[in-house]
């Protein structure tokens, strides 16, 4: 009898422990697409029992009959099932996508009001971050991966009635291309898909970081504007990598706290949800969200490793529903981190998807980014991949990599559209209503228009288109004429100018330029990096202001001033400059020019010399220089956006310096004068958390020898009503001359810091931004023509009226408060002069604005 019982206690636990271990499996995908939904939430809520599906979307989770299982995932809506006798062992679950799209993530649970004191999540976060540094993987004496990303824009949200409309509705091709997207539900049309295959490589002693393009190809609609390379760089520099690791993330050219920086506890508030098994790993779950969901942060939920190294396994993150970034509708980010077989963590997977809206006339449009970093390594790597300074390199064939380097590489499938992409571009150029909509949009987005066709690629462009007309006072209306050639005529010359009439001068202008380019050009020789010798030849009249205006000087929008502008010059001029730039920032240029000026307008050239100070319309004066320079810029880190009208920084995080030294020869191709000129400049963008970001420039110079006042220097004026951050914008043309300076100029941007905190007004989304400019200069007096030792000195001329001698212990200032973000496009500064206020040309007050898309 005991045997018999012992025998049935042992069958029972037997039968208990088989029948606890079953399990269910299966997966869970998207009701319309049919694919999987990686990461699914699978819990038995109240149970305290979850697990998180696999990459793939399967599930696994142990079988408890009677109990409910809650499937969830980010953007779709939870689906509640019954576990019960007849419950299959195997599912396969289908969630519909949430029509709130991916703008917002719920936050479960309770919550009172939250405390950070004695606080269980504050206390977990703290060991989180605390713990970051002890699971870099820079504290490996070498690294490397391999990573592949596509990055694919597209048309969001089409209404099948819309494919019954337009100028497409008959077209075949364009139907096809349209497809249901796998992340919102929604019909989209992708327009261009960027892959690109990198090694990345890093060493600790000496420091080295290199990313090796493997392969790279760009497909779609980028490849129908010659300057189409800019669609590919500006969506990898607003839509750049997320490394949660940092403690700010550089994201749509803003800055976000991450949930686990250094400033994190302060910014969001935590809360633990449970904990959990994703794949065989133990978690805490836990949600986050910014204290205000107004100011630039995320939306979102992490799991976080229950062992001593506290690594992040998976994140998932959105924007607050009422933060203010523009034009993004909504934005998802899912990273997850795996464990490699030497016992660390490093992310395999970073996908983005963004879903925006410019405005609401245009269409919307969404982002997908997809990365994956696979092949991790901490073997030493040999010195020579270190070799040189150029953070990025590019193999021979990358650009050219044929199908089976992508079947081998790829590691995110294409769509069908995506694969299909050159056919769809190579039907759209077919199409007989394309033509006049290309046409359009190249003269609207490039500036200028194009000679040429898909046969016979575009030689000669002309333009800017916005320099056809202008006015200024010595002509009145002036029109002109412009263009240049491309390298399709030839990728090592180039040839630029203008010819420009001005009606009430009568007089004509031109400008021509040749360029040859060291370096092979894919259509214009700014590209970088800049290896160019050019020639300059020139005869125009421009006012001594005009060298500081960061457009064309003819540009329409610039030739309205805020004060008249009637002290101008004639310049014939001749310069042969040579320009290098190398892969890491550094560039060099040199130049000699010679020139001849001759003062029109209100503005003499008349020396101490003469008998009288005063000019007249007979006499306005001549001076003629001859001059040789030299200039060093270096700017680690810095990339490009090349137009055909010039070339843009890409960002301004990288920081500037610059030096550069100016001699005049005497009697070397007609130069009068012998002087010396040094100048240097440094630029910084300091970026302060969820208080935006202060840019900082400071610029200071001497003219070391007697010169007269044309060869002094004059404060960076701007006498235009668009905003110009790099000049002062109440100082009038050559109200103060000085040889020796100093300027400073501060300008913070809040980013709706304050304004995003008052009732009624935040829903604006109104930015504020206040600024300080700052002079301080000094004439000595060997180049003052009011000192007595100077009366009758030939090397010196009178001042024009209006021009002043600074106080060099008294700096001339101004402040500046704007609003900015207004209909999401327009800038209002308001500037304030504060000092030098009784001189007679001084303005108090001035309004400038300038037009600007800003995220």
């Amino acid at each position: 009898m005991k045997r018999m019982k012992k025998l049935l206690i042992l069958l029972f636990l037997v039968l208990s422990h088989t029948v606890g271990a079953q399990r269910i499996t299966g997966v869970v995908v998207d009701a319309v697409t049919g694919d999987s939904i990686p990461f699914a939430s699978v819990q038995y809520k109240g149970h305290k029992l979850a697990v998180v599906g696999e990459a793939s979307g399967t599930f696994s989770i142990e079988r408890h009959n009677g109990w409910s299982i809650t499937f969830s995932a980010l953007g779709y809506k939870s689906v509640k099932i019954l576990i019960g006798a007849n419950t299959p062992s195997e599912m396969r679950v289908t969630l519909k996508p949430d029509a709130r799209g991916l703008s917002e993530v719920k936050v479960k649970g309770k919550r009172g009001k939250y405390k950070r004191k004695d606080n269980p999540a504050i206390a977990l976060m703290r060991r989180v971050i605390a713990a970051k540094k002890k699971t870099h993987l820079e504290n490996h004496d070498y690294y490397r991966y391999d990573k592949y990303q596509k990055i694919t824009l597209a048309v969001n949200d089409i209404q099948p009635d819309e494919l019954e409309k337009g100028m497409f509705r008959n077209s075949k091709w364009y139907k096809q291309q349209v497809e249901v997207c796998s992340h919102n539900g929604k019909l989209i049309l992708p327009l261009s898909v960027d892959e690109t295959v990198t090694q990345n490589i890093y060493r600790r002693d000496p420091q080295s970081e290199k990313t090796i393009v493997k392969g790279r190809s760009s497909k779609g609609v980028n490849s129908l504007i010659e300057t189409g390379e800019i669609l590919n760089t500006m969506l990898k520099d607003v839509f750049k990598d997320v490394d949660l690791y940092d403690d700010q993330i550089n994201l749509l050219h803003k800055r976000f706290i991450s949930p686990i920086g250094r400033d994190a506890i302060s910014f969001y508030r935590y809360y633990i949800e449970d904990t959990v098994y994703v794949g065989k790993d133990k978690c805490f779950h836990l949600q986050f969200l910014p204290n205000n969901p107004q100011d630039f942060g995320f939306r979102g939920e992490m799991w976080v490793l229950a062992d001593s190294t506290l690594h992040v396994k998976r994140c998932d993150m959105t924007l607050p529903q009422n933060t203010a970034v523009n034009f993004v509708e909504g934005l998802k980010i899912n990273q997850e981190y795996s464990r490699l077989p030497g016992g660390d963590w490093a992310l395999t997977t970073d996908d983005m998807v963004v879903e925006m809206s410019l405005l609401n006339f245009l269409t919307k449009a969404i982002v997908m980014r997809t990365t994956r970093n696979s092949g991790y390594s901490f073997e030493p790597l040999p010195d020579k991949m270190f070799r040189g300074m150029a953070k990025e390199r590019f193999d021979p064939d990358a650009m050219i990599q044929g199908t089976d380097f992508w079947n081998r590489n790829r590691r995110a499938e294409l769509s069908k559209s995506e694969a299909s992409m050159d056919e769809f571009i190579s039907n759209m150029k077919k199409s007989k209503n394309f033509g006049f909509v290309l046409f359009a949009a190249k003269a609207f987005i490039e500036n200028f228009v194009e000679l040429g066709n898909e046969k016979h690629p575009s030689k000669i462009d002309l333009g800017p288109v916005n320099t056809l007309i202008s006015k200024n006072f010595i002509d009145g209306v002036r029109t002109r004429i412009s263009g240049q050639t491309t390298a399709n005529l030839n990728p090592h010359w180039f040839f630029s100018g203008y010819y420009a009439r001005g009606w009430d001068s009568k007089k004509n202008y031109y400008k021509g330029e040749v360029t040859y380019s060291l370096n092979k050009k894919k259509y214009l020789p700014r590209e970088f990096p800049k290896r160019t010798l050019t020639f300059t030849s020139a005869y125009d009249v421009y006012s001594p202001s005009d060298k500081f205006v960061t457009t064309d000087k003819d540009n329409v929008f610039t030739s309205f001033k805020w004060s008249e502008v009637n002290k101008m010059m004639f310049y014939n001029r001749q310069q042969l400059a040579f320009e290098y730039e190398t892969d890491w920032g550094l560039r060099f240029m040199t130049s000699v020019k010679t020139e001849g000026n001759e003062a029109c307008g209100e503005l003499f050239f008349v020396p101490l010399s003469s008998e009288t100070g005063s000019g007249d319309v007979a006499t306005h004066g001549k001076l003629r220089t001859t001059e040789i320079h030299a200039e060093l810029r270096y700017s680690p880190g810095e990339s490009f956006i090349n137009t055909k009208q010039r070339r843009i920084p890409a960002n301004h995080d990288a920081p500037v310096f610059q030096i550069g030294h100016t001699v005049g020869v005497k009697g070397f191709m007609g130069g009068e004068y012998n002087y010396n000129f040094t100048e240097a400049s440094i630029y910084k963008r300091l970026w302060l958390g969820s208080w935006g970001r202060l840019e900082t420039r400071l610029k200071g110079g001497v003219q070391w020898n007697k010169v007269p006042f044309p060869l002094l220097i004059m404060p960076a004026t701007n006498l235009s009503y668009i905003v110009n951050d790099e000049t002062f914008s109440m100082i009038n043309n050559m109200e103060f001359l000085n040889d020796r300076y100093a300027s400073l100029h501060l300008s913070w941007e809040l980013n709706g810091k304050i304004l995003n905190r008052i009732p009624l007004i935040r829903k604006l989304k109104w930015r504020e931004s206040v600024g300080f400019n700052c002079l301080w200069g000094s004439l000595s007096d060997k180049n003052n023509p009011f000192v007595e030792a100077n009366a009758g000195d030939g090397r010196l001329m009178y001042f024009p009226e209006g021009a002043y001698v600074m106080d060099g212990s008294r700096p001339y200032m101004e402040f500046t408060a704007g609003i900015h973000n207004i209909f999401k496009i327009l800038h209002v500064q308001y500037v304030r002069r504060l000092s030098y206020l009784s001189l007679p040309t001084a303005r108090k007050h001035g309004v400038r604005f300038t037009l600007e898309f800003s995220f």
